[in-house]
This record gives C-alpha cells, sequence and structure tokens, in this order.
C-alpha cells in the first residue's frame, strides 16, 4: 500500500497591503513624515504610478499611487502596528506632527455598538490597560484620506503565536525592552536563590527565547 509523505507547508510571508489614496503626494508626505522607509515610486507616464513604503522593524510593506486599485480612498482600516511600547509610539506621532488617539482600552469585550467595528465593536476606555496586559493597550490614527491604524502594544506573544524555533526582534528598542524584563525577571531569581548568578548570560538568554516562544519562563 502506497504511503504519502507529510506535507510541510510553504512559507507564505505576508509582504504587501495596498491603500487606497486620493492624492499620491500628499500620502507619501505623510508616510515619509512618519519616519517609514521609502521602498519605491515607480511611474509610468500619467496612468501608473506605485509608492512603497515599510514601517520601521516591519516585514510588511504597504503600497499606494495611480491605478494601483480600484477600492475607495480611506477604506483601509484596522491596519494593526506592533509596539512594545505604546506611550513611547504615541509620542513619536505627536513629535511629526500627526494627529493620533490618547492610549486606550477595551472594557472587557463589552459591546454598545457605537465604537469604531474595526476595534471588535468594544468600547474604548481611557488610558492604558490598567495591569499593562499584553495585547491589551490600543491608540489610534488616520492618513490624510481617512485610512485607519492601530498602535497595539504587545511585550510578550501568546503561546504558538511564534516560531519556537527562531528567536527575532524588529528594533533595537524590541530587544532593549526584552533585555529590560530579563533584567527584571532575573532580578527576583537571584533574590530567590540568595546569590549571584555568575551564569547570568545564559539565563537571560533562555528567558528571552522562552518569551517570545511563549514557552514556561525560566524561574
Amino acid at each position: 500500500m502506497a504511503t504519502t509523505e507529510p506535507k510541510t507547508a510553504v512559507d507564505m510571508k505576508l509582504e504587501i497591503v495596498v491603500l487606497a489614496v486620493s492624492d499620491v503626494d500628499r500620502a507619501k508626505a505623510f508616510y515619509e513624515n512618519l519616519g517609514w522607509r521609502l521602498d519605491a515610486d515607480f511611474s509610468h507616464g500619467d496612468d501608473w504610478r506605485v509608492i512603497q513604503f515599510t514601517p520601521p522593524g516591519s516585514g510588511c510593506s504597504i503600497i499606494f499611487g495611480k491605478n494601483v486599485t480600484d477600492a475607495k480612498p480611506g477604506s483601509a482600516q484596522g491596519l494593526y502596528l506592533i509596539v512594545s511600547d505604546i506611550e513611547r509610539a504615541r509620542d513619536d506621532l505627536l513629535h511629526r506632527g500627526v494627529e493620533v488617539s490618547q492610549v486606550f482600552h477595551d472594557a472587557n469585550g463589552v459591546y454598545d455598538g457605537h465604537d469604531e467595528p474595526y476595534l471588535f465593536g468594544r468600547r474604548r476606555v481611557s488610558g492604558a490597560d490598567p495591569e499593562h496586559r499584553s495585547y491589551r493597550s490600543y491608540a489610534s490614527f488616520r492618513d490624510p484620506d481617512g485610512n485607519g491604524w492601530l498602535f497595539q502594544e504587545v511585550t510578550t506573544r501568546l503561546p504558538g503565536r511564534i516560531d519556537s524555533a527562531t528567536t527575532t526582534f524588529a528594533s533595537v528598542n524590541d530587544l532593549a525592552s526584552a533585555l529590560r524584563r530579563a533584567e527584571a525577571a532575573h532580578g527576583l531569581h537571584e533574590k530567590r536563590t540568595g546569590k549571584r548568578d555568575e551564569n547570568w548570560p545564559d539565563w537571560y538568554a533562555a528567558y528571552m527565547v522562552a518569551e517570545q516562544s511563549g514557552a514556561q519562563l525560566p524561574q
């Protein structure tokens, strides 16, 4: 009887999100002002133009332009930008002159039908999540056409949300934040043991890998 070899999923990396804009140059100036990397600005006469930007630390880019999409300008909503420090991300936009909401969190899934639908219909509550839980704090802003973006603060991934065989950090800030969390946890570890841990580099490394993969954290 013939047997079939187990199939391995082919890597599929989300690379591009297409935005619809009404004024290409205005949109280009807006995303340049955000500090995003300009990857391309190609045109073919007056009939076609495409511009690509990539947010800092992102593996996915956006494109917009002329005759790139027939979607309505401003129709893209709920575009998530994951950050490790939401207050710092918000302050950066304010420094660049971008209008951005106050930090908010949801009211534990309470639905009252009045919020923007891309926030799952949940009621916004002012301020960061009181327990500073990962995935729970947001801030929102829009581009000149109304395409809607959300900052979401993620400091620890849920189990199964990251390849346990790899450890990557999207930016220097993400790595620094992970080191600070490891330092704080290691301080508690040394208090429990009552002595200085000479092997702290290995402990830090094990903690940071476990945190990213969702595995049990070292004690």
